[in-house]
């Protein structure tokens, strides 16, 4: 008999939990799987990709007081068909100039300071700074055309080095010790935004995979909001590696706006 009544008793602490996830549920404090916070929010239990960029992009406000344009390897030695040492396609080299000109403009008449980061290699026994990575030793052995670029790209000095006349400007600030595919890694352009009070970095230029891709990783790291403008960008290495840069900065580092979207964000700040 008592050990009847005793399991009896047990009954209403064995069906506690149950009443306890209900009163979570109600609370909205049980976030373990996220539906519970996502009912109460009125929040869809999930999205795709591109619905997920879509709904941040309608999420995203740009104030131009604390942004700040940083252009990536926007110089002669990519953009300049006539002297790259590592060109892009002639007809990206028209469409980012143009396109980033008209961004950089924008910005200007809007108050945005715009930083241009370079790529200038020394004259280095070993042929410059690339070559100090075990990648690019092992490339140089591949091709002739490996070995050039690699060795002959924008060396201390030369017109490769020189950004884009269109697009430059006196009160434009200068970053051009730039050593690696990182435009943050031993260089003071964190500290420049920093001074500038930027929280918000829109980045441009070449190459969408590497250079632009590690910048908008490193600035996402620091905590700066990540702005890319698709229209702004390409790669040398192959159309589809501009495609995926694009689409993995979109999905996991930032937002991916056009020209005329991101006038858009920046006019309606003032609305």
């Amino acid at each position: 008999m008592n050990h009847s009544n005793r399991s009896k008793k047990l009954k209403p602490t064995e069906e506690e939990p149950k009443s306890s996830n209900k009163d979570e549920e109600k609370s909205g404090n049980s976030c373990g799987a996220g539906l519970a916070c996502n009912k109460k929010d009125n929040l869809p239990e999930s999205v795709t990709l591109p619905e997920m960029r879509e709904i941040m992009k309608g999420m995203l406000q740009i104030d131009p007081a604390c942004t700040a344009i940083v252009t990536v390897d926007m110089h002669r030695g990519h953009l300049d068909p006539s002297v790259a040492t590592m060109p892009c396609a002639k007809e990206d080299c028209h469409r980012v100039v143009k396109h980033a000109k008209d961004v950089l403009d924008f910005a200007r008449k809007q108050g945005m300071p715009i930083i241009h980061v370079i790529l200038v290699l020394r004259r280095l026994p070993i042929g410059n700074e690339l070559m100090n990575l075990p990648f690019n030793q092992y490339l140089t052995n591949v091709s002739q055309k490996y070995r050039y670029m690699l060795k002959n790209h924008n060396r201390e000095g030369s017109v490769q080095t020189q950004i884009i006349p269109d697009l430059y400007e006196e009160s434009d600030y200068v970053i051009d010790n730039k050593k690696t595919l990182d435009s943050f890694y031993e260089t003071d352009l964190e500290l420049l935004l920093r001074c500038l009070g930027i929280d918000t970095t829109v980045i441009i230029g070449i190459n969408t995979n590497t250079c632009v891709q590690n910048a908008c990783f490193s600035a996402s790291a620091r905590g700066f909001k990540v702005v890319a403008i698709s229209d702004c960008m390409a790669s040398m290495y192959a159309p589809e590696l501009h495609t995926f840069g694009l689409m993995n900065i979109g999905s996991c580092l930032g937002w991916v706006l056009t020209v005329e979207e991101f006038k858009q964000k920046v006019l309606a700040s003032k609305c």
